[in-house]
């Protein structure tokens, strides 16, 4: 349980809810190819490390939408995170195909404390089900993802290490610090950041209490406070 809690807290600093964990529906392993209905949590995911996890409350129902296209992706810039998968084949839901498929996604939601659910209608073929992917909105200490600076751009900047801002969930540690996609962070508290494996540590370190990032924006050197959350207590696992 800790080396799951180290993974799933490392990947929150990194701005986990940015990055979509989706797997195509058919792609879980074969215990999710059954003739039942199941439900399968994402590996790390469980309850407990939800609970810890999550942003806020479970809600009394969850919304269900469609799913297509680019809708993981809008989830995820909003700290959403893919905490299971629930399969429904047809035979076990004759009738009024569509309207019991959603009861028993919102069923498994209440269950699982989801806050939003993506439901695919199923493929055609001998196993074909519905396909429901249950999300959690999560807690992020830092909430924004981040990469390497690249060669030209330490080359530009004259710089040997620090690291470049992805996408920033609204919301967070951030986002309240407005920080912009783009922003290449220099310095934390004043010392260098070397890369994103170094900035990483540092926030994980920092976790809880107000630090200072020194960034360039448009060639303006920058500073920016910000505190950041405080990691899930493991205490007890």
């Amino acid at each position: 349980m800790h080396r799951r809690l180290a993974l799933l807290a490392t990947l929150a600093l990194a701005g986990c809810a940015v990055a979509p964990s989706h797997v195509p529906p058919g792609a879980e392993g074969a215990g999710a190819r059954t003739g039942d209905i199941s439900y399968e949590p994402v590996e790390g995911r469980d309850a407990q490390t939800v609970a810890r996890m999550r942003a806020a409350a479970p809600p009394d129902a969850a919304t269900i939408d469609p799913s297509s296209d680019g809708e993981e992706a809008r989830l995820a810039a909003r700290g959403y995170v893919r905490i299971g998968r629930g399969r429904f084949p047809i035979e076990r839901i004759a009738r009024a195909q569509e309207r019991e498929a959603r009861e028993q996604a919102q069923r498994q939601a209440i269950e699982n404390g989801a806050e939003r659910v993506l439901l695919a209608a199923p493929h055609e073929g001998p196993d074909a089900a519905w396909i429901a992917d249950y999300y959690v909105r999560f807690r992020l200490p830092f909430g924004a993802s981040f990469r390497d600076l690249r060669a030209h751009e330490r080359e530009t900047l004259g710089v040997r290490g620090g690291v470049a801002i992805g996408t920033v969930v609204g919301g967070t540690p951030a986002s309240r610090a407005n920080l912009l996609a783009g922003d290449i962070v220099l310095a934390l508290d004043g010392n260098a950041i070397v890369d994103r494996a170094d900035f990483q540590q540092r926030l994980k370190r920092s976790a809880g209490r107000n630090v200072v990032l020194t960034l360039v924006r448009n060639g303006e050197t920058l500073k920016r406070p910000l505190r950041l959350e405080s990691m899930p207590s493991d205490a007890g696992e």
